[in-house]
């Protein structure tokens, strides 16, 4: 399946529908990531986690959606391979498993718990994988971390375009 090979997980909002700038953004970052020949890991319901899958697939890519039970109802029809967690905090680990680097969309409160679990477990010292924030979106909450943290935020970093992201990602994967 994916061994060897990059994972990406990516968080973002549910709430994006087809022809909306978020929706066409998170597609452009599907297709991308696909071209680098890395896979798309995501929550595998609509929104953004919809239009990663969609352009990875259609550059040829695959893609890994972890759903919830809890939550109920199948994956989007991009996903390449299934995996349905018990619960919310299961979900959240196998994505935070899976991903070898995160690529943070806009969002609610679901990819803000999202974020601040990476930030936590950056935070902790448990992983030092890059994390890539898209847009300005998320300035005032990384400003209020960063006070918390006496401004450490090493490994986390902010860049407009899903282009930017995944190049910073492929310069350094290249390391």
């Amino acid at each position: 399946m994916w061994r060897g090979r990059r994972v990406v997980t990516v968080f973002g909002s549910s709430r994006p529908g087809p022809g909306s700038s978020a929706y066409t953004r998170a597609e452009r970052l599907g297709r991308a990531i696909a071209q680098q020949g890395w896979i798309i890991c995501n929550g595998g319901y609509g929104g953004t986690m919809t239009a990663t899958a969609s352009g990875a697939r259609e550059a040829g890519g695959e893609t890994i959606g972890i759903t919830c039970a809890l939550y109920g109802g199948p994956p989007n029809q991009y996903v390449t391979y299934h995996e349905e967690a018990p619960d919310l905090f299961s979900r959240l680990g196998r994505l935070l498993h899976l991903g070898d680097g995160y690529v943070v969309l806009p969002g609610g409160s679901g990819t803000l718990l999202e974020l601040a679990l990476v930030l936590e477990y950056r935070n902790k010292r448990l992983m030092a994988k890059p994390v890539f924030l898209i847009g300005r979106y998320w300035d005032s909450t990384l400003a209020t971390v960063g006070r918390e943290h006496e401004g450490k935020l090493a490994g986390i970093h902010v860049v407009r375009t899903s282009e930017a992201a995944v190049q910073a990602l492929a310069r350094m994967w290249e390391k």
